[in-house]
């Protein structure tokens, strides 16, 4: 369940799906908190008439019969209400590229053989999609584990094959302003600055909110809710760089103090209280890096990369760096280790 605005109605709008299918109802309510507390409500209500639901699959019998597409249903059910829009959709792309490749048949006839048949083929066309339909196929089935539909979990047998890993593409702050230059839509302009400047991810950006923001005390502190949860589900603090302070402030909206409404309202918005698609603010970072002469490898998700490495450029240490990007492991921040050279240079020269 969601809240949004439109421009046909001056309050805010809830938004739920039932078998699917969205359904939109008014909240007859103008203020963001009362807004939620009705949403709230409405989800009390609402679920408590849903039947009810059992915390663990049934055993199933010897002879179970349960096919992959009556799992893969009952396991996207199972996650819809905790798991981003993007995990759920890789979730599906996964099991579909599995159900062409074996068939609807059932979890208990699923072996090492017929995964490591079907991993290996996806490896030699594309080794990402591999790696994707790897560790998503490998989460529902501990979960189809868990549920004692298979008494083992094969994708856990199965030795991941290695691909070839690349470095992160970064830009300077002068490749930043090539692209800014090639940028008419001001909203997108500090968009891409807020990422530069902090390494947030792109839905951590488009769901930013005022009350996220600290200008006085010059930090950011990205927030779960219950309209937007983080990757890591951690909250964590950015400092807000003197550079970005401005472009924030140049938002700020001329009303201060906030009212609580205000304070909930989105910093970047297509509509009052509209979010930016994905998409749209993805590609037209593309067509501004293509205008810019700029390589082709580099992408959204690389203003990302250049925050952590130019930091790792100035010397600060990799867990600092995990701490402000969110990472729950250090492995993840290491693929920035091979920047840093005058870590490197010392450590050469003991010998």
């Amino acid at each position: 369940m969601f809240l949004f605005k439109n421009s046909k109605s001056k309050f805010f709008q809830l938004g739920y799906f039932v078998d699917g299918k969205q359904h939109n109802i008014t909240t007859k309510q103008t203020d963001s908190l009362l807004a939620q507390k009705f949403l709230d409500d409405f989800a009390a209500k609402f679920n408590a008439a849903q039947p009810a639901k059992s915390t663990s699959a049934p055993v199933p019998s010897a002879n179970n019969t349960l096919t992959l597409k009556h799992f893969r249903d009952e396991y996207i059910k199972h996650l819809s209400q905790s798991r981003t829009s993007n995990y759920i959709r890789s979730i599906k792309l996964s099991f579909k590229h599995f159900i062409i490749f074996t068939g609807d048949i059932q979890l208990n006839k699923i072996d090492l053989k017929l995964i490591d048949t079907f991993i290996s083929s996806i490896f030699a066309r594309s080794q990402s999609a591999s790696a994707l339909y790897y560790r998503t196929l490998k989460a529902a089935f501990s979960q189809a584990e868990a549920w004692e539909y298979i008494t083992v979990n094969p994708f856990k047998k199965l030795k991941r094959l290695k691909s070839v890993t690349s470095k992160p593409y970064y830009i300077t702050l002068a490749e930043l302003t090539e692209i800014l230059n090639n940028t008419k839509d001001q909203d997108l302009k500090d968009i891409y600055t807020t990422a530069f400047y902090t390494g947030m991810r792109l839905s951590e950006i488009l769901n930013l909110r005022w009350f996220w923001l600290d200008l006085q005390a010059n930090k950011i502190t990205v927030k779960n809710s219950a309209a937007f949860i983080t990757k890591s589900k951690q909250e964590r603090i950015i400092p807000i760089n003197p550079a970005l302070l401005n472009t924030l402030k140049n938002r700020m909206p001329n009303i201060i103090p906030f009212t609580p409404s205000q304070k909930d309202d989105l910093v970047f918005y297509k509509l009052p209280g509209v979010l930016y698609l994905p998409d749209y603010v993805s590609k037209n970072f593309k067509k501004a890096c293509k205008a810019a002469g700029l390589d082709i490898h580099i992408h959204f998700h690389s203003l990302r990369h250049s925050f952590a490495s130019n930091l790792v450029l100035k010397n600060v240490n990799l867990y600092t760096v995990k701490e402000l990007l969110g990472h729950s492991s250090i492995t993840t921040t290491e693929i920035y280790s091979h920047l840093n050279i005058s870590v490197l240079s010392n450590a050469v020269n003991q010998l």
